[in-house]
């Protein structure tokens, strides 16, 4: 598993300037424009600023939108394309093994990607108490979490053009409806429900606590979830690659 990990890990230092921005400058965007542009027209909440209240919600964010693409588009060209899993599989790795290793690689990458994020965001003046940097468990955690999703997604994907559905059906509503940069307590029940079925929303609401204090209930109840779903889904998730491997 270690192993994969370091063969993807040596691969991605090759084209890492290029990487870096891509995963990267989407969310200073959002923090630039919405944060502190639109921010300048909008209401606090609950006594924050409008960038201080997104912040947090763009950390986490990041590490959803790097895992879901590394184990989407990068997998499944690895997988189908370079044929690069038939290759390790040559080798006394077990596909088990690359699969658990292809999403500890974009876990990490996520995880990666979200504390730059935080490093920004605490230049611009966002990061009120050092215990914002227990964000870090959230991330890893919630990277494990989309990085399975991402594979398991892959699993069922016969061409490229099949992740349009997974991006505009799960990671996009999940981006718009997840408290990311409003309060959910405003929508329709039936919306809210649905909302906090989303891995996202628990993610961003530990997020945006740490960020103001102490950890507290909401912190914990969050990790707890996104940790139980990152087991049933990892678990999903080996099982349904590593049957189309041994197709």
């Amino acid at each position: 598993m270690f192993k994969v990990w370091y063969r993807d890990f040596k691969v991605w230092t090759r084209y890492f300037t290029s990487s870096f921005v891509a995963n990267l400058g989407e969310p200073i965007l959002y923090l630039l424009a919405i944060g502190f542009g639109l921010g300048r027209y909008v209401a606090s909440f609950d006594g924050l600023s409008y960038a201080e209240f997104i912040a947090p919600a763009l950390v986490v964010v990041s590490v959803m939108n790097t895992a879901s693409f590394e184990t989407t588009f990068s997998s499944y060209t690895r997988m189908a394309v370079q044929k690069t899993f038939d290759a390790i599989a040559a080798t006394p790795l077990t596909f088990r093994q690359i699969v658990r290793g292809e999403i500890l690689w974009a876990a990490s990458k996520a995880c990666f990607s979200s504390m730059v994020i935080f490093g920004v965001v605490a230049a611009f003046g966002l990061v009120k108490t050092p215990w914002a940097f227990a964000v870090v468990l959230i991330c890893a955690v919630q990277g494990i979490l989309f990085a399975s999703l991402g594979i398991l997604a892959t699993a069922f994907a016969k061409s490229y053009e099949m992740f349009n559905y997974y991006f505009t059906l799960f990671i996009s509503p999940m981006f718009l409806f997840s408290g990311t940069f409003f309060p959910l307590g405003g929508l329709p029940d039936w919306v809210y429900a649905v909302a906090w079925a989303m891995p996202l929303t628990h993610a961003v609401a530990g997020a945006r606590e740490i960020f103001q204090g102490p950890p507290g209930p909401v912190f914990f109840k969050s990790l707890l979830w996104l940790g139980i779903a990152a087991a049933l889904v990892s678990w999903a998730a080996v099982r349904k690659m590593e049957k189309r491997l041994f197709v």
